[in-house]
């Protein structure tokens, strides 16, 4: 079997890269997970087989905040996590609103300039997946706000008086 030939390693290499990312690109990621550059860069580049192994993910999602590869390995076997944290409500709904409009267009736009030769090259695919990566961010912390404001009874959209 072809290393990429699935959509599944695709979305897990993906998260990796986002992970890297997050923590500061493959120097500061390798720094701290304990692997070398040339690991961590394998570990990041697209056409690369190489997988993050479990304790270079607990370390760069501890690291970071941000537990994407858990999740994705998780959705890969038909699994979701539940979030146990209370989430407040008073989270600026109308802000998450707008970011996850404005990611939106930008995934629309990256879409119409793929799409307009009628071809999918892999470096516009590579900008799609950014902006969905992006668009789905703007999502979980969207749905994050709303299911504080339910847990809550509702709450005011726009401050006011009374």
């Amino acid at each position: 079997m072809v290393p990429n030939a699935n959509a599944r390693h695709f979305l897990l290499k993906a998260k990796q890269r986002d992970l890297i990312a997050a923590a500061g690109g493959i120097e500061r990621a390798a720094e701290v997970c304990s692997y070398g550059k040339s690991t961590v860069g394998r570990w990041a580049h697209a056409d690369s087989p190489d997988m993050m192994g479990l304790d270079a993910i607990f370390a760069l999602e501890e690291e970071t905040g941000r537990f994407d590869m858990s999740e994705a390995i998780a959705a890969a076997r038909g699994r979701r996590f539940a979030d146990v944290e209370a989430v407040p409500a008073n989270g600026s709904v109308m802000a998450a609103h707008a970011e996850a409009v404005v990611r939106m267009g930008e995934l629309m736009s990256e879409g119409a300039l793929a799409f307009a030769d009628m071809q999918l090259t892999p470096a516009e695919s590579a900008r799609i997946d950014r902006s969905l990566s992006k668009l789905d961010e703007a999502i979980g912390e969207y749905r994050k706000i709303i299911a504080g404001a339910k847990a809550a009874g509702g709450l005011k959209v726009v401050p006011g008086n009374g």
